[in-house]
């Protein structure tokens, strides 16, 4: 186990993720110094159900991109790998921030090929009953889980579900489902919108034989 510096938010942040925040709270200040000046990580423990949550993504501070005479600042960070945290602190050691001893969660990156090519499938048919056709084209051939996970509709529950999923294949089988489930409801909405234009208007219709 290892002392880490924490961050609570209410979002999920994915291992690879680039995530810009703005920071204003004195605490975060001194956590952001302390990464400049003795080049240390953080974590980001998702804040669900009025708790923080037991699971969290370790960060790194890539740089600042703005600095304000309050103190505030603009800066980027980049999601390193997952952890678990065994022991909280609401402040570290003579500090203001939070803290925890967390260990490090090995993640199996192998995903299945089959489930891939499904999951591509049905994003193509998702992306184009929302018109983000151009979504879809950017999508690279040989993406993760975590890649998409944030333009799927996901819950922040669900979010973590896939945070705490041990591989990747664990991770396609849960946005697998979440699909099959999203996609027959997009679906009759877009029905349910067609007919409402049509109410009303002329219909060419061919009678049957009979």
């Amino acid at each position: 186990m290892r002392l880490l510096a924490l961050f609570p938010l209410n979002l999920v942040v994915f291992p690879g993720e680039k995530l810009n925040l703005h920071i204003f709270e004195p605490r975060y200040r001194q956590l952001v110094h302390d990464c400049l000046e003795q080049n240390i990580t953080f974590g980001i423990p998702p804040f669900i159900n009025d708790g923080v949550s037991t699971l969290g993504t370790e960060m790194k501070l890539v740089g600042i991109e703005k600095s304000y005479e309050s103190g505030e600042m603009d800066i980027r960070t980049k999601a390193l790998g997952v952890f678990r945290i065994r022991e909280f602190y609401r402040e570290s050691p003579g500090k203001l921030y939070a803290g925890g001893q967390i260990e490090d969660v090995a993640d199996d990156h192998t995903g299945d090929i089959l489930l891939q090519t499904r999951i591509k499938e049905e994003i193509q048919q998702l992306y184009d009953i929302l018109g983000l056709r151009r979504l879809f084209l950017d999508l690279p051939t040989d993406f993760r889980v975590y890649d998409i996970a944030h333009h799927l509709g996901l819950s922040t529950e669900q979010e973590y579900q896939l945070l705490a999923a041990a591989t990747e294949t664990e991770r396609q089988e849960l946005v697998l489902e979440h699909l099959q489930q999203v996609l027959p409801i997009l679906l009759e909405t877009e029905r349910l919108k067609e007919r409402a234009r049509l109410n009303g208007h002329f219909k060419n219709l061919t009678p049957p034989n009979f």
